[in-house]
């Protein structure tokens, strides 16, 4: 995208992974320590609205959501957006759950900007039941990171990983977009 002078560019931040890893409560806290707009996770919402198993047939639905909720959010150009999830987690959750997922998905994702993705680790952090989540297992998570990881590196998608304990990484992520709004 060519920057043209004078003309604020707006930034795009992705928090992706796996569940239970903070994802949400540092959208919010990103979102007060820096203002701009902030899109929750589709699915949350559907499987609120949807109280029963969800399968293959959701997908396309909960995607067409999430990305009808972060096109509302791009058009009001805040200086910073920032993504609780984006259609690599419903691409993920697919395979894993389904073993198939929508070909349509990738490419509309692959179309979109995104200047950074905070890539949470499930490493040295408890997994909490919220009665939507469904991998206590910390091998499932790590395979579910390795798995976000790779499609990132694969796709040369501009990615930070955070770990560590929540003050930890909440002194990552702040930094990283501290770091991406001074550029």
């Amino acid at each position: 995208m060519a920057r043209r002078p004078g003309v604020a560019h707006m930034k795009v931040v992705v928090l992706t992974g796996p569940e239970s890893t903070g994802k949400s409560w540092l959208a919010a806290g990103l979102q007060q320590q820096f203002g701009g707009v902030r899109v929750d996770e589709y699915v949350r919402w559907f499987i609120e609205q949807n109280p029963r198993d969800t399968c293959l047939a959701d997908i396309p639905e909960i995607a067409r959501g999430q990305l009808q909720w972060e096109d509302q959010a791009r058009a009001q150009r805040p200086a910073l957006l920032i993504l609780d999830t984006h259609l690599l987690s419903n691409i993920l959750w697919s395979q894993t759950l389904f073993g198939a997922c929508p070909a349509w998905l990738e490419p509309q994702l692959l179309a979109r900007q995104y200047d950074l993705h905070l890539l949470l680790s499930p490493e040295h952090i408890d997994w909490t039941d919220d009665g939507q989540r469904c991998q206590p297992d910390p091998e499932q998570r790590l395979a579910f990171f390795n798995a976000t990881r790779a499609w990132l590196e694969q796709h040369h998608q501009s990615v930070q990983i955070i770990q560590g304990d929540w003050a930890g990484r909440q002194a990552q992520a702040f930094a990283a977009v501290a770091q991406l709004l001074a550029e």
